[in-house]
């Protein structure tokens, strides 16, 4: 990070968003046509950096790129928002992760990942960066990388004192080890019920979550808002009224002003105050980090 001081510390993925918006999704074996194709920069971990920075928080990113177009725009992008891109590593021959993603005439998305070079993100990336993780004082991490990089980035950075933000997304089996290191675990309505075996009310489902080991929780349930979770008990937090335009970066512009506002001391229940108006900002435009607001866009209470 050189001498300036980090925000939030993001260890996760980059991809090329390719987006399409269609009437209706495709049954099996069936075509539809649909709109004139769209890349945007994206990937979790990409959002995330961007839409801290975006709202005024020191950013920056641990990842992989491929050294091909998409990995040049994917830098472009972050360097314009102002990440700090000292961990970001270009792995040749190796094409960056793209994201495939249709849209419906509701806003709301359907997306499969092919990892690419995220997939190449490991422990040894993760100690090369060591001095950022250790002095950030939150680190975010997300699911589309291995999960040894993020076991040792949440080990790295609970040792070293600093607070551990996992957006289980997408949903897979992580060891109550690293779900011990949560604070807050932050799921939506499906990834909880993938974790506790069946959906239930939100409420009920966060104060499950919070009870089989993370720190803190918090579910996030659309335009509902959210719910946190942690040992003060079980709180719903709203969310402003939007209309949706296209839902793709909610979850990462909720994350990332989550981990901002933790970072900057607030409770876990007025950081997630801010990061629903937050998200909510964020479906009012097409794309992931076009869609992303600055602190002046943020809808007031």
């Amino acid at each position: 990070m050189g001498q300036r001081r980090c925000d939030v510390a993001v260890v996760g993925s980059l991809n090329a968003d390719l987006v399409v918006g269609v009437e209706r999704r495709p049954a099996p074996g069936e075509t539809v046509l649909g709109s004139d194709l769209a890349t945007h920069p994206g990937g979790k971990g990409a959002n995330q950096a961007v839409a801290a920075a975006r709202l005024g928080g020191r950013a920056a990113i641990v990842g992989r790129v491929g050294d091909d177009g998409h990995g040049a725009l994917l830098r472009d992008a972050l360097a314009a928002a102002g990440v700090d891109l000292a961990h970001l590593a270009a792995t040749p021959g190796v094409p960056t992760g793209v994201a495939l993603i249709t849209v419906g005439p509701d806003g709301d998305n359907s997306i499969i990942v092919s990892p690419g070079a995220n997939a190449r993100l490991g422990p040894a990336d993760v100690e090369a960066a060591r001095a950022l993780i250790e002095s950030a004082p939150v680190v975010s991490l997300q699911m589309e990388v291995p999960l040894p990089a993020v076991e040792a980035a949440a080990g790295l950075a609970a040792r070293a004192g600093r607070r551990v933000v996992l957006n289980l997304s997408p949903s897979a089996p992580v060891p109550d080890g690293l779900l011990a290191l949560c604070d807050p675990l932050v799921v939506n309505e499906h990834e909880a019920a993938f974790l506790l075996g069946g959906a239930g009310d939100p409420g009920r489902m966060a104060a499950a979550l919070a009870g089989s080991g993370p720190r803190s929780v918090a579910v996030t349930v659309g335009a509902d808002g959210v719910v946190v979770a942690d040992g003060q008990g079980t709180s719903a937090v709203p969310s402003p009224r939007s209309e949706a335009v296209d839902t793709t970066g909610a979850g990462d512009a909720f994350t990332a002003a989550l981990c901002l506002r933790l970072a900057r001391g607030d409770s876990l229940r007025d950081a997630a105050r801010y990061a629903a108006r937050v998200g909510a900002a964020a479906v009012r435009r097409p794309g992931a980090q076009s869609s992303f607001p600055t602190p002046d866009e943020v809808p007031a209470l």
